[in-house]
């Protein structure tokens, strides 16, 4: 069922589609981090999960749902549709602004793979409100266009042996127009699988969002 107030961990359903998601909060959370899963993932992802996980016991809030509804998910293609991803991102942000407990908080997105482009997009939208973006591992490149118009901070976060996704991002970096860092995590591959190398993502991303997530909208 649809939950008109959010507590500290619960399952909730989100908008018109009733997306399943899941939303975490510490005491006194000081800004919220949704995260965009990859093509084939879902709220479910274990490094998704582990870094929420580990943002949560940093201050944040987070949320994690399923960016498309059962009968979307059964057409392979909707997997790849960027637009229809970041639309259904946009409608959870906005989804969560109208959360009495939660307005006052900052918004970032963490994608991975294929919803690190959808963040893009979606933050390219003036209604989006984000405040700041992580990309994990992500495909920055299928944000096309949108690339120029986002204007909120981005860190893109690659594995040093995840080369062709490197070269993407390298790409990618270069069209983005707000503030902007391309780190590059030594020995990780795409999924950052090798010891330590997901909690080197951690750091850097909980960095990120505590430099840019920090002011407040009044």
């Amino acid at each position: 069922m649809p939950n008109p107030t959010l507590e500290r961990g619960e399952a909730v359903t989100i908008g018109p589609l009733k997306l399943e998601g899941y939303f975490h909060a510490p005491a006194a959370a000081h800004a919220i981090v949704v995260f965009v899963h990859g093509s084939g993932s879902s709220r479910f992802s274990p490094r998704n999960q582990y870094v929420a996980d580990r943002l949560v016991k940093r201050g944040f809030a987070t949320l994690l749902f399923d960016l498309l509804t059962e009968e979307e998910a059964r057409l392979r293609a909707n997997v790849f549709d960027i637009p229809l991803l970041a639309d259904h991102l946009i409608m959870a942000s906005e989804w969560l602004r109208r959360q009495p407990k939660l307005q006052h908080l900052a918004l970032g997105y963490f994608g991975a793979s294929t919803g690190a482009a959808a963040a893009l997009v979606a933050a390219a939208d003036p209604s989006c409100g984000v405040k700041a973006i992580v990309s994990r591992g992500g495909r920055p490149d299928l944000a096309g266009d949108a690339l120029a118009k986002v204007l909120a901070p981005t860190l893109l976060i690659v594995g040093g042996h995840d080369l062709e996704v490197l070269e993407l991002n390298e790409d990618a970096y270069l069209h983005l127009a707000g503030p902007k860092r391309l780190a590059v995590v030594p020995g990780a591959t795409h999924l950052f699988e090798e010891p330590g190398t997901l909690d080197q993502v951690v750091d850097l991303a909980a960095a990120w969002f505590e430099r840019y997530l920090a002011e407040k909208d009044e």
